[in-house]
């Protein structure tokens, strides 16, 4: 089995390291990842400048551009081979929830999706790496398991390990995913020379955390396992927009 390992933590990050070392003897792995920490990239492009794609002392490529940089560039040009399967991180932080939208762990194992390549996302809920090798060896357990039941081409998960020792874990669980309240307000701050600067404050504290969510199956002290899908249309909507634009749509 061919498979493409990516993040967004860089490729010099412990998270990366500690699961290309999990998966050796499932098959060929091959690392693209990005040159430094791009965290909260989401899914975007880099599209005002060419990338430059290196390799390090360790066999790891690295890119001078986002996740889905390298995970666009790995399938589309620099590699003579399709994976049979993308997997991303270890991120040092949760993705639950809304997290999920502005992830480059996420993201970066989307980018596969979209090219029709199974694809798993794993994510280590605290950061500071404490316990990253219960996260290894649950992303071994899990890539194990696609190699036996292989996913649908279709199929893009998302998986977030807790803190705790592996023998601490009360399973896994497959959960949708849970919400937040709106995000912190921005940190105002001042430069040496007195111009306001913005940090973005802290996400949002937890608003769904039922038992079938990913917040709560970490509450839990399971991993939690979300299928995604990108399809954002609205479908309960389409009848009621359909109405609201009625006169819009019939003027054109």
């Amino acid at each position: 089995m061919q498979i493409l390992v990516s993040n967004d933590d860089g490729y010099n990050a412990p998270g990366i390291e500690a699961l290309v070392s999990a998966l050796q003897g499932l098959g060929t792995i091959t690392v693209v990842a990005p040159e430094t920490n791009c965290s909260g990239a989401s899914n975007s492009l880099t599209l005002n400048r060419p990338l430059f794609v290196k390799q390090a002392r360790n066999g790891y490529y690295y890119v001078n551009g986002t996740p889905s940089d390298c995970v666009h560039v790995a399938l589309t040009g620099l590699l003579d081979f399709r994976p049979d399967l993308v997997v991303s991180g270890i991120n040092n932080g949760a993705n639950l929830g809304e997290d999920t939208l502005y992830s480059g762990t996420v993201a970066a194992a989307t980018e596969a999706h979209l090219f029709g390549i199974p694809a798993i996302a794993f994510s280590l809920v605290e950061k500071g790496w404490e316990h990253l090798e219960t996260a290894a060896r649950v992303a071994r357990t899990l890539v194990e398991h696609h190699c036996t039941a292989p996913l649908g081409s279709g199929t893009l998960l998302n998986v977030n390990v807790p803190n705790l020792a592996h023998e601490q874990l009360s399973g896994m669980k497959v959960t949708r995913l849970g919400k937040r309240h709106p995000s912190e307000p921005v940190i105002r701050s001042t430069t040496p020379y007195g111009e306001p600067v913005y940090w973005i404050g802290p996400v949002g504290a937890v608003s769904d955390a039922a038992h079938d969510t990913d917040f709560g199956a970490i509450n839990d002290g399971a991993v939690s396992i979300t299928p995604l899908r990108f399809d954002l249309t609205h479908y309960e909507q389409l009848d009621q927009v359909g109405i609201w634009a009625r006169s819009l749509c019939a003027s054109r």
